[in-house]
């Protein structure tokens, strides 16, 4: 630990959401570690705030020196951000900008798996560069193996990239989880109404249960796949979720923004879908009645019987859902992506003017 004297304040500044939980998870851990390395009177203080978007959809630089500028007694500003930052080809993790004693951290590029490890470790890198030397020498075990630290626009500026292979799937996978895909669901509450309206049909006709009892488990699989992948194509049409480039310089980006885009939506769906089986599956053992159901086809019956029954209708109700989530709130199913959400906080090309 350093021996200066100097107090050190910090500012976590977080963009609301996923970024603005895992910044809380991390506040105690992260403190200790700091005056563990720094000093001992060192605070950290956490805001919960976005940065502007500007009209090109690159995060407003500009903007951090007016995040500065209000904090002016802070020794160093670190912000996580939830938009994904792309340049050089690569996922940029992170930049510090000395001059302004400010650090940003793009959370989605730092993939799914430990992350609340990898933003308290890149924010200690952050914070060892921004502050003097004196305060304590950087340390091998807060560089990130799968990233590099490279030199822009002078000694001032600093930029962390994640080496090339898997940084983009680290970032869509990243961006999903920033999209909060299981809270998506509830949601969806007038596709879920419309499935299940239709799926109780299947509890109460025979030819549906028929039809279960002839398809083979693979046809069965198939059809609910299907259904999932139909509603999924239906919300993002229909809502318009699907991001063009503006320019060919965001043609990689809005690339990773719409695949995130599909793999929010898939398992959203799939939750939903899981939801409907279970509770038509329910409702079947409730109403029908096994030895009815063993001479209507003639077969023994299991507990297969009644799950196969519960996913064909389960498969049939989610196609009628997708007409339902016709009637949900736009604004709310748009907001689940990160492209809808980040053009809402995009400045518009008057404000610049």
């Amino acid at each position: 630990m350093s021996s200066s004297d100097t107090p050190i304040r910090v500012m976590l500044v977080a963009d609301p959401g996923v970024a603005a939980r895992r910044i809380r998870k991390i506040e105690a851990v992260f403190t200790a570690e700091a005056r563990e390395v720094l000093a001992d009177d060192v605070t950290v203080e956490i805001e919960t705030r976005s940065v502007r978007i500007s009209p090109d959809g690159t995060l407003d630089i500009k903007a951090l020196g007016e995040l500065d500028a209000e904090h002016l007694d802070a020794d160093a500003v670190l912000m996580l951000t939830e938009v994904p930052r792309h340049d050089e080809g690569r996922p940029l993790v992170a930049e510090i900008f000395a001059e302004n004693r400010t650090a940003i951290i793009s959370y989605p590029t730092l993939g799914i798996w430990a992350t609340k490890r990898r933003i308290r470790e890149i924010f200690m890198d952050c914070l060892l560069r921004l502050l003097p030397d004196s305060h304590g020498p950087l340390q091998e075990k807060y560089k990130q193996r799968w990233t590099h630290w490279r030199p822009a626009e002078g000694k001032e500026r600093h930029r962390l990239f994640a080496r090339s292979g898997t940084g983009d799937l680290r970032t869509i996978l990243g961006m999903t989880v920033a999209n909060d895909p299981f809270r998506t669901a509830p949601k969806l509450s007038g596709a879920l109404a419309g499935a299940a309206a239709v799926g109780a049909f299947g509890i109460f006709y025979y030819s549906i249960w028929q039809m279960a009892d002839a398809l083979s488990t693979a046809r069965l699989l198939s059809i609910g796949v299907t259904a999932i992948l139909s509603m999924v194509v239906w919300l993002i049409f229909t809502n318009r979720l699907w991001d063009k480039p503006t320019n060919r310089h965001l043609a990689r980006v809005v690339w990773l923004y719409n695949g995130s885009t599909v793999l929010t939506l898939l398992i959203a769906v799939s939750v939903l879908y899981t939801a409907l089986v279970v509770t038509i599956l329910i409702g079947a053992l409730v109403v029908i009645d096994p030895d009815f159901l063993a001479e209507l086809i003639g077969n023994e019956i299991s507990f297969f019987n009644y799950l196969d029954i519960a996913w064909l209708s389960a498969a049939m109700g989610v196609v009628a859902g997708a007409v339902g989530s016709t009637f949900d709130s736009s604004m709310d199913i748009r907001r689940i992506t990160h492209g809808q959400r980040e053009s809402q906080r995009r400045y518009s090309e008057e404000e610049l003017g």
